[in-house]
């Protein structure tokens, strides 16, 4: 097994070398700004929707519908906020989401809340970190104006019944969105009847710093940032023209080796999580056991230390991490495993660890199994 292994695809990726080689002429000769009406500019439009197009085709969605961004989190704000604000002149007062979501969705939910008198159901998930969607078509109200999921849980791996929930919010006029930064790559995002979907370049093999936001014409969506009136004016600001690119290139390659790295990753997650149940008894795994991310497998040791657990490993050459690491440096239990229903003290020892589409050498499950029982060994003694 090589040394150091990284395990923790689900915070960030390494960027992919072809998408570096695609980039590059946007950060050198081709430098243009693509509003800028010359040869130099319009080259550097031509690439932006060269990038948004192939973005849109990964996603079933159009191409206008295709919004640049920051990343993943403004990708969340934007379809969070915007879509609600857009909806407060028709009367739209409500929202439904699930407690386990990524901050930046719980947050510009907290956010409508506190300024602008918006209404919030957070329908419960079960103990594997699933949500009902008999459930959420439940919650939805007269004056409901989105419903805001995650495909995939960033912590757990948990994978939510997306289509069921799309088709219950269509019975009712209500929008969806769809967190998808952690599924892209890993399951198919087209054909889920979402209205809006929100992916990051960083989880794919593109830089840290861009994202999308797809969201379909038909959906009214209030601006963040104003300003030039770039991205047909849903979100003002010179594009990152390299940036874009880098995504379209990552989303493509990755969406062209999803199948076999899902079918692939996926056994050897399932040969790791046997290997550390076997060998350590106090461990459990966290997340739902078949509807799970294939390069997910995440765990608690009752009564050690994660944070303890991610040092031994890091010195056997193994680099993971806790849960989220937009959470990371918190003394507070994770926000998901408490809704799971996972007492407090058990939530402070968990441990994820997230394979990336190369996995992991042919014995490598069962090394890393046994890595694990060593270092849960060594903080017990």
């Amino acid at each position: 097994m090589s040394v150091p292994l990284y395990l923790d695809h689900a915070a960030t990726s390494p960027i992919r070398p072809e998408v570096l080689e695609a980039m590059a002429p946007f950060l050198t000769r081709a430098f243009g700004n693509p509003s800028s009406h010359h040869t130099v500019g319009e080259a550097a439009s031509a690439a932006l929707e060269d990038a948004r197009a192939r973005v849109a085709r990964v996603l079933g969605m159009r191409s206008g519908d295709v919004v640049f961004t920051a990343g993943g989190t403004e990708a969340n704000n934007l379809a969070v906020k915007g879509i609600v604000l857009a909806a407060l002149a028709r009367g739209g007062r409500h929202v439904i989401t699930t407690p386990i979501e990524h901050e930046s969705i719980l947050e510009s939910v907290r956010y409508l809340e506190r300024f602008h008198g918006v209404a919030a159901t957070l329908v419960p998930v079960d103990a594997a970190g699933r949500v009902d969607p008999d459930a959420v078509a439940a919650a939805i109200r007269d004056d409901t104006a989105l419903i805001a999921v995650g495909h995939a849980n960033n912590e757990i791996g948990t994978i939510q019944d997306v289509a069921g929930i799309a088709a219950a919010a269509a019975a009712q006029g209500v929008p969806v969105h769809l967190d998808a930064v952690q599924s892209a790559g890993w399951l198919a995002l087209s054909g889920l009847g979402a209205d809006a979907i929100a992916i990051a370049g960083h989880k794919l093999g593109a830089p840290k710093g861009i994202g999308a936001l797809a969201v379909r014409g038909r959906v009214p969506i209030e601006p963040l940032l104003h300003g030039g009136g770039q991205e047909r004016g849903r979100r003002s600001g010179t594009e990152n023209v390299a940036g874009a690119v880098g995504l379209a290139t990552a989303l493509e390659r990755a969406e062209g080796e999803r199948a076999e790295a899902s079918a692939r990753v996926g056994a050897q997650s399932a040969r790791l999580i046997a290997g550390v149940l076997a060998a350590v008894p106090s461990a459990r795994v966290t997340g739902d056991p078949v509807h799970r991310l294939p390069g997910t497998a995440s765990f608690t040791f009752a009564e050690v230390s994660g944070e303890a657990v991610l040092l031994e490993l890091e010195r056997r050459g193994v680099v993971s991490s806790s849960g989220s690491a937009c959470a990371a440096g918190s003394d507070e239990p994770s926000h998901v495993l408490l809704a799971c229903g996972i007492d407090p003290a058990v939530a402070q020892t968990a441990v994820r660890f997230t394979l990336g589409h190369g996995g992991l050498p042919g014995d490598g499950p069962e090394q890393l199994a046994a890595l694990v029982a060593d270092a849960v060994s060594a903080v017990r003694s």
